[in-house]
């Protein structure tokens, strides 16, 4: 029967009570054809309507974020590029960055090209997107720049460096990336069917960028709930007092955290937000 899964108990914060939601989007809410279900809208506007805030965490930049911007927000506020940018969904603005500075990221490049002398670079920007001309975008757009060299790709610091390895995988990459980068930045993925790594500042997560969010509305960690599937999420649901590892995804993800939910297309999220409804689980922040 679909449905969802606990197989611990849901804490929450000091009282039980979640005061503050945190989700995914691609794979989590927003299924792979591109749609978010009209159930999963319908739960997350029955949990605005409560009064919490509800917070998208995203490894997608604010451009690519058009497409969800209608979806029930009375807060308004997406975590993009894996914590590296806050973004407010009706005003179009970064709010806060937390980016990577050019040495950092030259010297990363630096690293990578001892280990994987196959890759090619890009960049995420605050404006646009940067890439080296062997760096095959999956998802063309206006505005991209092309540059020779990845040198070039560093005169002001960005939200991400990208490194893409057409021989490889994500999984493989980032077995290779991880030992060669150490500390110096965070390193991770979002799709194990891509090949293709995402490198944010030393420290900058989904996780940390999350929590500045949720203090600001004076919420501890105790209090988030959050949603998601691939290994850039793996930071936030540990962090989070409960963290949701979405049926279907990654198994690094799944073995992070022991509560699971449905898969999106099985709208998991919505069944797990309507069973805490029901509960009375979700209050918003005092």
């Amino acid at each position: 029967m679909i449905g969802w899964t606990r197989e611990q108990p849901v804490t929450g914060g000091a009282d039980g009570l979640i005061r503050l939601v945190a989700t995914d989007l691609d794979g989590t809410i927003v299924r792979h054809d591109g749609t978010v279900s009209p159930r999963v809208r319908s739960a997350i506007s029955a949990v605005e309507q409560l009064g919490l805030p509800m917070v998208f965490v995203t490894g997608r930049p604010p451009r690519w974020m058009a497409e969800v911007a209608d979806l029930p927000s009375l807060h308004g506020v997406a975590i993009c590029a894996n914590g590296a940018l806050v973004y407010d969904l009706r005003a179009d603005t970064v709010l806060e960055r937390f980016e990577l500075t050019p040495d950092v990221g030259l010297e990363a490049v630096g690293r990578l090209r001892e280990v994987m002398p196959g890759a090619a670079y890009a960049v995420e920007t605050v404006d646009g997107f940067v890439h080296e001309a062997a760096f095959v975008a999956r998802w063309p757009g206006r505005g991209f720049v092309e540059v020779a060299t990845a040198e070039e790709m560093f005169p002001v610091p960005v939200a991400k460096l990208l490194v893409r390895d057409e021989s490889s995988s994500g999984d493989a990459m980032l077995a290779v990336a991880a030992p060669a980068l150490g500390d110096l930045v965070t390193v991770t993925h979002s799709n194990v069917r891509d090949c293709l790594l995402e490198i944010s500042a030393p420290g900058v997560t989904k996780a940390s960028t999350l929590a500045r969010v949720a203090a600001e509305h004076g919420v501890e960690a105790a209090g988030v709930l959050a949603f998601g599937d691939q290994p850039n999420d793996v930071a936030m649901l540990v962090w989070a007092g409960t963290g949701y590892a979405m049926r279907g995804g990654h198994p690094e993800v799944l073995a992070a955290v022991s509560t699971h939910a449905e898969s999106v297309d099985d709208d998991g999220v919505a069944l797990v937000l309507e069973r805490l409804m029901a509960e009375g689980r979700l209050a918003p922040p005092a």
